[in-house]
């Protein structure tokens, strides 16, 4: 435990963290990754080449310390973090490696502000959190190597199926090499698939929500053909759609993720996404059918157009049951979406349509999809009064923040 002068430091720091916050983490991971490239093989390149990692990280450090004396209150990001670190397979001896430059960088940016007191601090403050981590990731390693089907680390999976969904998506159906039992998931949780691309030095580690029901003898990835290979997310996806085919090996990591369908409650769900963020959708939406026939469930799916909407045959199908309603809504319609009827609404989902066509009032909502969308959606749901308890959402990628 910190003492009450420790905690004081720490928290003095809140503004300054607020500040100088990104600049930072930036230079934190200049640091670790100068230092430690293995590293690398880990953490997600495109999310360190577009800023998104460094601004999450700041974000946790910034709330580590302004609630240093009460770190229960953050315990829900710790979990949404761990989840994500077991997920890739990041252990206790890489904590003291992150502390040490994580305060090498305090110093660099702050100089003399940082004085040898805020620093001494900051490291008993960085091994309490540390030990938050390690234990609840811990729990985590115990409970996924040890359930029915479960594993540690990257396991070998054969791609037994490769489906073409639409222009840009493509589903990966991949089963066990050892043909042994698969480990069980909970709709809207991922997995980690690790990648070996001739000519990269480094691994690359990526997650893809499941987007097929759970109870299966196979996992399901439907994958996003990312613009341009330049890129790393680019280069990734289109290594998945060009270079994986049937047949091939994939290492997979077991299903992870706190962005979870409850399937206790009977109230109705509404399931809202953009483009690829359908992909957890997708498996919410087959589980209410499969295990939970009488709950009202109404699917809403977003995207440009007919030429690039995946999956809309298995929304289709399922829409004929007397539970389950369902809305696309195209922004770019192309002339064959409206000769054939292809979608419901022109343009974007707004507030009025929601509150006209939802009853907001008893209803849980979960959505997914590009950052925008889901700031438009996060903000609709909390104009027409939906509790906070009832808004479920999740990121592609590090957290971020809706309220910006």
């Amino acid at each position: 435990m910190l003492d009450q002068k420790t905690i004081e430091i720490i928290k003095s720091t809140v503004p300054v963290l607020e500040q100088h916050g990104e600049k930072i983490t930036t230079r934190f991971y200049q640091l670790m990754f100068g230092n430690h490239p293995e590293l690398l093989n880990v953490f997600n390149h495109a999310n360190q080449k577009q800023g998104r990692q460094q601004k999450a990280l700041a974000g946790t450090v910034y709330a580590a310390a302004m609630y240093i004396d009460n770190l229960g209150a953050i315990l829900p990001v710790v979990k949404q973090i761990a989840q994500k670190h077991r997920s890739l397979g990041i252990k206790p001896e890489q904590y003291p490696i992150v502390g040490k430059h994580l305060l090498l960088a305090i110093k660099d940016v702050l100089g003399d502000a940082a004085t040898d007191e805020i620093i001494d601090a900051w490291a008993q403050a960085y091994q309490v959190i540390a030990d938050v981590f390690i234990s609840v990731e811990a729990e985590l390693y115990d409970e996924t190597q040890n359930q029915q089907g479960g594993w540690e680390g990257f396991r070998n999976f054969i791609v037994d199926r490769k489906v073409v969904e639409s222009e840009v998506i493509t589903s990966f159906y991949l089963k066990p090499e050892d043909h042994k039992k698969i480990a069980d998931f909970i709709p809207g949780q991922y997995i980690s698939i690790k990648l070996e691309i001739a000519g990269e030095k480094f691994t690359h580690i990526r997650q893809y929500s499941l987007s097929d029901a759970p109870g299966k003898d196979y996992y399901r990835i439907s994958v996003k053909r990312e613009a341009g290979t330049e890129n790393p997310d680019g280069m990734v996806s289109n290594y998945l759609h060009d270079g994986v085919n049937q047949g091939d090996i994939l290492k997979v990591s077991a299903p992870a993720g706190d962005f979870m369908l409850d399937t206790e409650k009977n109230s109705p769900v509404v399931l809202l996404s953009g483009g690829v963020g359908l992909t957890p959708m997708m498996s919410m939406l087959k589980t209410v059918v499969e295990v939970q026939p009488e709950r009202k469930v109404t699917f809403v799916q977003a995207a440009a157009n007919g030429n690039v909407h995946a999956l809309r045959d298995e929304v289709e199908e399922v829409s004929t049951l007397e539970n389950v309603t369902s809305y696309f809504f195209y922004d770019s319609p192309t002339e064959e979406d409206r000769l054939n009827n292809r979608f419901d609404v022109e343009g974007y989902v707004t507030r009025d349509w929601l509150n006209e066509k939802i009853d907001t009032k008893d209803a849980d909502f979960y959505f997914c999809g590009p950052v925008p969308f889901m700031k438009a959606i996060n903000r609709s749901l909390k104009e027409l009064g939906v509790n906070e308890e009832k808004i479920h959402f999740e990121f592609f990628g590090p957290m971020g923040n809706l309220e910006e």
